[in-house]
């Protein structure tokens, strides 16, 4: 009996099928064709259009399609996990301004934008946004910037029930944020995290969501891509899925075959067609114990700039490895320069983990803990070297939000009244001070640069920030600072309050 491919458009309907789902076999016709045919083994043979001839001369023929074997709905997958997905409800007041400079990413498509000099006092706008239930007692994960800025956040259930929500914790970095339902029961139906390392590109994924507010929609595709960088922040690592994502999406699960979650669907590239980004699982695993206990996300700093090893910086450092992180500049007085870390190092792993490249480095030192002590490993002048670094913690950076933990005494900055960013050139430069506060009346002023607090030298904000964390309350401290476009140092005495 010979055998015949299905149609193509049989095979199109099948396209978004989980592989091991699709059964081909060929060769035995009674299996095939008798009502016993749901008892044939299923399995995968190679096709060719073209009969071939095998070293017997019998000819090899194309694969056949098994329906007996083929699972074609996704309608169990959803409904075993659909009571988990949710949608969150905010309200923010909206914030007075001169124009639309500055508004912050995302802000516009979730509240809307506020027209130039506004008057009065204008109603809460509202947004909206997705999330899954990861406990039965009602923990929800949900994208910080669905929640960023609200007053109110109020979750509602795919079963019609809704409760009021507690931002537990936030990261702007990754995009995370943690949420905890008042009231609920401890019955809630919940969804694991899955590995998604373990997720290989071309596998079937299946995302739910409440995009333009039209709950509990369905929608699958595959991975397309992994470790996507679409430079929205240092950590950039996303998935990449043909899924359909679309606003309102934000926050919601990305699921494979067995029902886990792999991914929180985060990012689309306007004007794209079934491209759509979700943060992995496995980041936000290692997100949770913090968010969960403080609130917010401390992170390892070695005090470096990097950049990637190419085979032409190779060649010019005389080096033969040919994968890494290159140490362009580092940070005086940082973990890094403190462990004997120079500039040209080829950093090739750390904490264990192997580096390749510059975001490699960079993200593996963000999972790990401050003040830890961990192996680098590099190459320096051609030869293999290990150092002991104890990590720093980092610093928020320009531009970015510093959230304060929970159960923590405010930084010594804020409780001074002031804010720092790394200087260039070396040092601290004051960015923000609150009038009335001990540093406007030790007469700080924004744009000076501290290079020396008490008695030892600053080469970064962190350094600053460790040392002012350190003094006893009560305490004077003599700072060094550099006025603003100048080389003069003037001194100034601060009290801690």
């Amino acid at each position: 009996m010979a055998c015949s491919l299905p149609s193509r458009r049989f095979l199109g309907a099948l396209a978004l099928l989980p592989a091991a789902t699709l059964g081909f076999a060929c060769g035995q016709a009674q299996a095939l064709g008798s009502s016993n045919s749901s008892q044939a083994t299923a399995t995968v043979a190679a096709t060719t259009m073209a009969a071939a001839a095998t070293p017997s001369g019998a000819p090899v023929q194309p694969a056949r399609f098994n329906p007996a074997t083929v699972v074609t709905s996704l309608a169990p997958l959803v409904d075993s996990v659909k009571g988990s997905v949710v949608y969150v409800e905010v309200q923010a007041r909206p914030k007075r301004m001169s124009g639309m400079q500055g508004l912050p990413p995302g802000m516009a498509e979730r509240f809307g934008m506020m027209p130039p000099g506004m008057q009065g006092n204008p109603q809460p706008r509202q947004g909206l946004g997705s999330g899954f239930v990861i406990d039965a007692t009602g923990t929800v994960l949900t994208n910080n910037h669905v929640v960023e800025g609200a007053d109110t956040v109020r979750v509602k259930l795919e079963d019609g029930r809704s409760f009021d929500a507690e931002v537990l914790g936030r990261d702007p970095l990754t995009d995370v944020a943690l949420l905890k339902l008042k009231g609920a029961p401890n019955n809630l139906p919940f969804v694991p995290l899955g590995d998604s390392d373990a997720v290989r590109v071309g596998d079937a994924v299946m995302a739910i969501g409440n995009p333009f507010g039209l709950d509990s929609s369905v929608s699958a595709g595959i991975l397309s891509a992994r470790a996507r960088d679409i430079h929205s922040g240092p950590y950039d690592d996303f998935l990449q899925t043909d899924a359909a994502i679309n606003p309102g999406n934000s926050g919601g699960p990305l699921f494979n075959m067995k029902g886990e979650v792999v991914g929180m669907n985060t990012a689309i590239i306007g004007g794209a067609s079934g491209i759509g980004f979700a943060v992995p699982s496995n980041l936000i695993r290692a997100l949770l114990p913090q968010l969960q206990e403080t609130g917010a996300v401390r992170r390892g700093y070695l005090g470096l700039a990097i950049q990637d090893l190419t085979p032409e910086l190779a060649r010019a450092l005389k080096v033969d490895a040919n994968k890494g992180a290159v140490v362009a500049n580092i940070s005086r007085g940082g973990p890094g320069d403190r462990a004997g870390l120079k500039e040209e190092d080829i950093i090739t792993s750390v904490g264990g983990r192997a580096v390749d490249s510059a975001g490699t480095l960079t993200r593996a030192v963000a999972l790990l803990k401050p003040d830890s002590r961990v192996k680098v490993e590099l190459v320096r002048g051609g030869k293999p070297m290990t150092l002991d670094v104890t990590l720093g913690t980092r610093p928020a950076q320009r531009g970015e939000e510093e959230i304060t933990p929970r159960n923590a005494s405010a930084p010594a900055t804020r409780k001074l009244g002031i804010s720092l960013r790394d200087a260039e050139g070396g040092g601290a430069q004051i960015m923000e001070v609150e009038p009335g506060s001990p540093a406007e009346r030790a007469g700080l002023m924004p744009g000076m640069v501290l290079t020396q607090v008490g008695d030892g030298k600053v080469s970064n904000a962190s350094d600053a920030f460790n040392t002012l964390t350190s003094a006893k309350s009560g305490a004077a401290l003599l700072l060094r600072v550099r006025a603003p476009d100048s080389d003069s140092t003037v001194l100034r005495a601060l009290e801690i309050p």
